[in-house]
């Protein structure tokens, strides 16, 4: 068994003292402060984390982002904020997105049609490609 630590005081003896909200609560016998555990809960790789906080900087929405990486677009929303990233500036160019594997992306990028322009952005997504071009409002590729 873990032995508990108290945050207070970092004294090692600590006693059971009780259930609060579904969650353990213990007492030190050195200070007698009460305090719970950390819940544990799903640590999520910091790859994704990464890979979402990039996605938002080139525009992706919290749910597009959600739907390419598999993570909860909440927790995208809460990485913005621990992170303290600031919002992309708004312009008229949207970006649409592809998930590709590598024979796909080749295949793109040997059409020729799809490398006029500018506004295209690859990134790994795990065993596949995120392939993000952007639009202007025209409907042209920017």
């Amino acid at each position: 068994m873990d032995q508990i630590i108290c945050p207070k005081c970092q004294h090692k003896d600590a006693t059971k003292s009780g259930i609060i909200a579904g969650r353990q609560r213990y007492r030190c016998k050195s200070c007698g402060y009460h305090f719970t555990v950390a819940k544990i809960g799903r640590e999520v790789n910091t790859y994704y984390v990464v890979k979402a906080l990039q996605l938002y900087l080139e525009g992706v929405s919290y749910r597009e982002i959600e739907r390419l990486l598999g993570v909860s677009h909440v927790s995208v929303m809460n990485w913005v904020k621990k992170y303290a990233v600031q919002a992309p500036r708004q312009t008229q160019a949207r970006p649409t997105s592809q998930l590709l594997t590598l024979s796909e992306l080749q295949a793109y990028f040997q059409q020729p049609e799809n490398l006029a322009g500018g506004g295209t952005v690859v990134t790994e997504a795990g065993d596949k490609f995120l392939l993000m071009r952007w639009e202007g409002p025209s409907g042209k590729k920017s």
